[in-house]
C-alpha cells in the first residue's frame, strides 16, 4: 500500500479488515498430522482443510486459531494439517489428497513450494475451491484467490526505514531468505521489496540473489555479503548470519524473511559482539516479534495478520457452501491484500508506522 495510516487510523482500520471482506464477497496440528472439528451453522457439513507451512512457527499457529473460531461461528468441519517443516511438500500434497478423499468444499494452503501445484490442481479438477494465504503459489492463477500481506510492499516499507536510518553511511549488507533450493513468492517478494525501499536496482524480480553486489543506494554506497538461506528458522538464522559474518565482519543492516530467523541472527550477532552495530529488520510483527522491536532486539518489522487471513479464507468457503457467492481481490490486485503496518519505536518522516505497543495490541490481528 502506498499511503500509510497513522496509529490510530490503522488501529481503526483493523477492526473493519472483516467488514470489507464481507462486502467483498458479497460483491462478486502439527508434525504433519490432521485433526477436524465439527460445529453447527450456516455452513451446514461443508467440509474445509487448513493446510500450513509448519507449526513450529507461531504464525501458523495463530492461523490455525483463527481458522478455528471462524469455522466455529460459520458452522462448518474443519481440518488442520501441516507440513513437518518449512518447505515440507509431501506432507502438505497428501493433506490435499486426503481433501479430496473426504469430498471437502474447500482448501485453505500456505504452499510449502511448487511441488504442490499439480496436487491443487487435483483438488480443484475434483470440485474443490482452493484459496491460498500468506502464500500465492507460481503461478498465482493455480489457486482460486490468494487472501495474504502484500508481501513486497511489507519489505519496501522496512527498507526504507533502514535507508533512512543510515543517514548516508555505507550499507554493509546480510541477506536472509527463505530456500536456495526451491522458489516461492513470499521469499522473492520480500526480499525484493526490501532491496527496492532501500534504493537498490534488482535484477530479475523473482528471482533473489542476482543483483549488483556493490553500488549506489538511496543514500550513498551499499555492498550485498551474501544471500543465505533459513528455512526461516531461528536454527537457521543463526547459522547463515554466522556464514555471512565470516565473510565480512563489517555487516551493518541485517535483513530476514521473518521473525525467528531474526532472533537467530541476533544470536550470532550477540555471539560476535556485533548486535549494537547493526540494523535487523524483518517481517511478521507477531507477537514475540513486535517484543523483540520494544526491547531494541529488531530495529523494525511489518506486522502482518494471519488470523484474518485464516478467519476470511474460512467464511469464503463457507459463504460458497451456502450461496455459490465467490470472494473477490482487491482493485488493482491480483489477490486480496489483507494489510500490513511498519512497526518501528524510531519512526522516520514520511514513513507511516506504529509503535510496538500499539503492535501488540493487534499483534497477528488478534
Amino acid at each position: 500500500m502506498n499511503t500509510r495510516k497513522s496509529p490510530i487510523a490503522r488501529l481503526a482500520g483493523l477492526g473493519t479488515i472483516a467488514l470489507v471482506a464481507s462486502v467483498g464477497l458479497a460483491a462478486c496440528s502439527s508434525g504433519g498430522a490432521s485433526s477436524s472439528t465439527d460445529s453447527a451453522g450456516s455452513g451446514g457439513d461443508a467440509g474445509v482443510t487448513l493446510i500450513v507451512k509448519t507449526t513450529t512457527n507461531p504464525f501458523f499457529v495463530a492461523m490455525e486459531d483463527g481458522a478455528k473460531a471462524a469455522a466455529d461461528k460459520a458452522g462448518v468441519k474443519l481440518t488442520l494439517a501441516a507440513g513437518k517443516e518449512d518447505g515440507d511438500e509431501d506432507t502438505q500434497i497428501q493433506a490435499i489428497e486426503n481433501a479430496i478423499s473426504k469430498g471437502d468444499k474447500g482448501i485453505l494452503i500456505t504452499p510449502n513450494g511448487p511441488s504442490v501445484v499439480d496436487a491443487i490442481q487435483k483438488a480443484r479438477d475434483a470440485g474443490l475451491y482452493v484459496i491460498a494465504l500468506d502464500t500465492a503459489p507460481d503461478p498465482a492463477d493455480a489457486v482460486d484467490i490468494t487472501f495474504a500481506t502484500d508481501n513486497f510492499k511489507a519489505g519496501e516499507s522496512i527498507g526504507k526505514w533502514t535507508a533512512a536510518q543510515l543517514g548516508g553511511k555505507k550499507a554493509t549488507i546480510a541477506m536472509l531468505d527463505l530456500f536456495n533450493d526451491k522458489v516461492v513468492s513470499v521469499d522473492y517478494n520480500r526480499d525484493q521489496g526490501f532491496l527496492t525501499g532501500m534504493g537498490i536496482d534488482t535484477a530479475d524480480a523473482q528471482k533473489n540473489g542476482d543483483e549488483a553486489k556493490t553500488g549506489k543506494y538511496s543514500g550513498g554506497d551499499y555492498e550485498i555479503v551474501g544471500n543465505e538461506a533459513t528455512d526461516g528458522a531461528e536454527d537457521g538464522g543463526r547459522t547463515a548470519m554466522e556464514t555471512l559474518l565470516s565473510k565480512n565482519s563489517d555487516i551493518n543492516v541485517v535483513y530476514t524473511i521473518n521473525e525467528p530467523a531474526a532472533y537467530g541472527a541476533y544470536q550470532a550477532l550477540q555471539a560476535a559482539g556485533k548486535e549494537k552495530d547493526v540494523l535487523l529488520v524483518s517481517i511478521d510483527g507477531g507477537c514475540a516479534g513486535v517484543k523483540n522491536v520494544a526491547d531494541g532486539v529488531i530495529g523494525a518489522t511489518a506486522q502482518q495478520y494471519p488470523v484474518k487471513m485464516a478467519e476470511l479464507g474460512v467464511e469464503a468457503i463457507a459463504k460458497l457452501a451456502a450461496d455459490g457467492t465467490k470472494p473477490s481481490t482487491t482493485a488493482g490486485l491480483d489477490f486480496f491484500d489483507t494489510g500490513s503496518a511498519l512497526v518501528t519505536e524510531k519512526p522516520v518522516d514520511g514513513l507511516d508506522s506504529i509503535t510496538a505497543a500499539a503492535a501488540t495490541d493487534i499483534c497477528w490481528g488478534k
